[in-house]
């Protein structure tokens, strides 16, 4: 998408009534077609910066499309919908395996060689190359999931469409998520962690790397290839002292368990399982 194009997106957020004009409703369905295509992304990787860079203006022309776009009712199979966005096809999920039960809409892009349980992907949202959105994972809109990347069973990944600013939900490459974990509120994993079942990751989640003499805090990111696992930490409250939940690094993943696909087998180097 050219610098117009981008301005004229940006104009239309600011006044809908634009969207009456043909040239602005092509843009903004111009640009949801590159976004289910893959050739656009909400985010990416910025390698000068080491940082992920939003293209609010991708967001901004979801929204659009949104305005743009009738209730209809829907026919999939047995199933009957009414919504404004319709679901991909199978040709629009190319090279990816897709079981019944799996729900990918419009707008959302699914790289070749993934393998979609029964799950849902929302619009805005990227699906890397090979990996797995294990049964009722849900990727929420605009979320990134890098490649080879393993959603286990009822994973949640928390939805970041507004404000447009605002930095999506982003699993790097090779991070494996365990059964029921949640993360949410923009906060970033990074490439070849490991998150142990029900782990929760907010953007105010303290992060704790306890895995060495000194702790070490974070929130909003979990450092590539940390292991982590749930837990708590007292707090003083008016009523009392309660603990609250936390996450736990407790240590870092070796080389010998990038290959295994159980959550087990990578703690146990650890002496934890969750």
């Amino acid at each position: 998408m050219n610098d117009n194009q981008k301005l004229l997106i940006a104009q239309a957020f600011e006044n809908r009534e634009l969207l009456k004009v043909d040239d602005v409703r092509n843009t903004v369905l111009q640009t949801l077609a590159a976004l289910d295509e893959g050739k656009v992304r909400v985010a990416e990787y910025d390698s000068t910066a080491e940082a992920w860079k939003v293209n609010d203006w991708v967001k901004k022309a979801i929204l659009l499309y949104f305005a743009l776009r009738p209730m209809e009712a829907m026919d999939v199979g047995p199933f009957h919908f009414h919504d404004k966005i319709p679901l991909k096809t199978l040709a629009q999920l190319k090279g990816v395996r897709a079981v019944p039960g799996a729900v990918v809409r419009y707008g959302s892009h699914v790289s070749s060689g993934a393998i979609l349980m029964p799950s849902f992907v929302n619009i805005g949202a990227f699906v890397g190359e090979a990996s797995m959105i294990d049964t009722w994972a849900t990727v929420g809109s605009c979320a990134q999931i890098g490649a080879r990347v393993h959603l286990s069973g009822g994973v949640g990944i928390g939805g970041v469409l507004e404000p447009p600013q605002a930095a999506p939900v982003v699993i790097e490459d090779d991070a494996f998520l365990g059964s029921r974990s949640v993360v949410v509120e923009g906060v970033r994993v990074g490439a070849g962690a490991v998150l142990g079942a029900n782990v929760v990751l907010t953007s105010s989640t303290r992060i704790l790397d306890v895995s060495g003499a000194e702790l070490k805090e974070y929130t909003g990111f979990v450092p590539p290839r940390s292991v982590v696992i749930p837990g708590s930490r007292p707090k003083n409250f008016p009523a009392g002292e309660f603990h609250v939940p936390v996450a736990l690094i407790v240590g870092q993943r070796k080389a010998s368990t990038d290959q295994k696909t159980s959550l087990n087998e990578a703690l146990r180097d650890f002496g934890v399982s969750v």
